[in-house]
C-alpha cells in the first residue's frame, strides 16, 4: 500500500518548486516506479522540443509535467489543508473483515473511505 496515490492532493516540501512562503499544491496524476516518484498537475514543468510526424503532431516546444521524488511531497489533509505525515492502521468492519487504511499521524483522521 502506498502513502501517496493517484488523485491525492499533495504539497511540494522540497526541490526546485518549493517555496517557503507559499506551498505549491497539486493533484497527483500518476505514480511512477513502484511509488518512488509521482507526477503532479502543473508542478515540475519541463519543456520538450518535438519534431512533427505523420500522425499530425506539430513541431514546437511542449511543456509537460515530469516526475518528482515522492519524498519531496507531502499529502495535504482534507480538513486542515496543511501538509501531514501519513501512517497506516488496520481497522475491522461489522463482518469482522480487516482492512488497511491511511491515517494522519497527528490527528488519527482516516484518509481512505471505509
Amino acid at each position: 500500500m502506498r502513502k501517496i496515490r493517484k488523485g491525492d492532493l499533495v504539497a511540494v516540501i522540497a526541490g526546485k518548486d518549493f517555496n517557503r512562503g507559499a506551498l505549491k499544491t497539486g493533484k497527483v496524476l500518476r505514480v511512477v516506479e513502484d511509488g518512488k516518484r509521482v507526477v503532479i498537475e502543473k508542478i515540475n514543468l519541463i519543456k520538450r522540443h518535438t519534431k512533427a510526424n505523420r500522425q499530425g503532431r506539430e513541431a514546437g516546444i511542449i511543456e509537460k509535467e515530469a516526475p518528482i521524488d515522492a519524498s519531496n511531497v507531502a499529502l495535504v489533509s482534507p480538513t486542515t489543508g496543511k501538509p501531514v505525515r501519513v501512517g497506516f492502521k488496520t481497522i475491522e468492519n461489522a463482518r469482522g473483515e480487516s482492512r488497511k487504511v491511511r491515517v494522519v499521524h497527528k490527528t488519527g483522521e482516516v484518509l481512505d473511505k471505509v
